[in-house]
């Protein structure tokens, strides 16, 4: 029973620092679009919050994304925290506990529940600290700029792929690694992970746009 409970805790604290880590290098690429940029690690926050408990998920979306806007951005956006962190808690919350066997429920909440976060943060930013925090105007089915017909259906399609693959094959995967294993990758990804922070925040080259 302990070694199972130490190969569990060993698996979930490599995985949430090789998220983690992932989410802040990918707040620092993103692809042009209409109206703005798609970053990339809107791509790893689903994979945390479909594949990982409420807390884990919390640690990867809300401070994975607060720390790449520290590193990579000349100011450190607060919102990031809440927004992505909330988006997070509340998909892994949903797919772990609610709706597990029901697909398109699944589907229209994790669009329902992130356009609804995403909106309620960006307006506060306009309506009590004015400012824009992104910006969908130009893009299909924009909301007021605030949120979009891609942003939301994207986190919906990504949700049910993580869920229904990745997670099952990435279950099946840990369990067949032996604990030594498990521990020497954590350790070694962990170190990676604080190496790329020191690195990130000593050589930082804001992205302007």
């Amino acid at each position: 029973m302990l070694k199972n409970t130490k190969r569990r805790t060993a698996i979930w604290l490599c995985t949430t620092a090789v998220l983690t880590a992932l989410n802040i290098a990918m707040s620092s690429f993103g692809v042009p679009v209409p109206g703005g940029h798609l970053y990339m690690n809107d791509i790893i926050i689903c994979t945390a919050a479909i594949l990982l408990d409420p807390l884990a998920a919390f640690t990867v979306g809300g401070v994975g994304a607060f720390l790449g806007d520290l590193f990579f951005y000349p100011t450190p956006m607060f919102v990031s925290l809440v927004t992505h962190g909330l988006q997070a808690v509340v998909i892994s919350v949903f797919s772990h506990y609610v709706l597990k066997k029901h697909p398109v429920l699944l589907f229209l909440v994790c669009v329902g529940i992130t356009g609804v976060v995403e909106y309620l943060i960006g307006y506060a930013g306009i309506r009590w600290f004015h400012m824009r925090l992104w910006d969908y105007r130009g893009l299909f089915l924009n909301l007021n700029g605030i949120i979009c017909f891609r942003s939301v259906v994207s986190f919906g399609v990504l949700g049910l792929v993580f869920h229904y693959l990745i997670e099952p094959l990435g279950e099946k995967l840990f369990r067949k690694l032996p604990l030594r294993g498990v521990v020497l990758g954590c350790s070694g990804l962990v170190l990676l992970f604080l190496i790329d922070c020191i690195l990130s925040a000593c050589f930082r080259t804001p992205i302007l746009y």
